[in-house]
């Protein structure tokens, strides 16, 4: 039996697709295609659209989630990885947060299958892989965006208001420190959802 809170988190990962979906849409159509006055008449147009399709396929979806494939909801996380990317200019930071939905959508599936220790302990690596991968890949592309602009000292510089100069070396040190401090966080909290998710859901349906 699914739990309120199950149906809620999911509703939170699934719903937003379609409307982001359509506002990105609509805004690269109008800009490729029409005048410059008519990009925000396509986003939201794309919105529009996106809330519509929420409407007709959402409750389905979501009645369909423990059928629906572990490459579906990969393609999910790298959308919204994609979307924070750009969002926040490049900066990972954020990008940890991926690591509860992650974590979230495989202790659901192990808790709906009622999987025992062997396959827990091995969805919760694939868990960590994957979680681990996605943001690598964008600390990676972070900083290539860093390590490419002459202009990101100052940048960084300017944005913490520091009153000393940003070197390169120091910028290296800011880049992996930086980048291995996020992982190590993100290791604890995807290992963290995925237990939860699978304890409390167990826990919650043996009632």
């Amino acid at each position: 039996m699914e739990t309120r809170l199950e149906h809620l988190t999911y509703i939170l990962i699934l719903a937003p697709l379609a409307p982001l979906a359509g506002i990105m849409g609509g805004w690269f159509l109008a800009y490729t295609l029409l005048p410059e006055k008519w990009i925000p008449y396509g986003m939201l147009t794309g919105l529009l659209l996106g809330i519509l399709v929420d409407v007709i396929i959402i409750k389905e979806l979501i009645q369909r989630k423990n059928d629906l494939s572990l490459l579906f909801w990969a393609v999910v996380m790298l959308f919204y990885a994609i979307g924070l990317f750009g969002v926040f200019m490049g900066l990972p930071i954020f990008h940890v947060g991926l690591a509860l939905p992650i974590g979230f959508l495989v202790g659901s599936r192990l808790a709906y299958r009622a999987a025992g220790k062997e396959e827990s302990r091995s969805a919760e690596r694939l868990a960590l892989i994957f979680s681990t991968g996605l943001l690598t890949l964008v600390c990676m592309a972070s900083a290539f965006i860093a390590l490419s602009s002459s202009s990101t000292p100052l940048d960084i510089q300017g944005m913490l208001g520091l009153p000393f100069q940003i070197t390169a070396l120091m910028l290296w040190g800011l880049i992996l420190i930086g980048g291995g401090v996020l992982l190590v966080i993100n290791f604890f909290l995807t290992i963290a959802s995925v237990r939860f998710t699978y304890y409390y859901l167990n826990g919650t349906r043996a009632h």
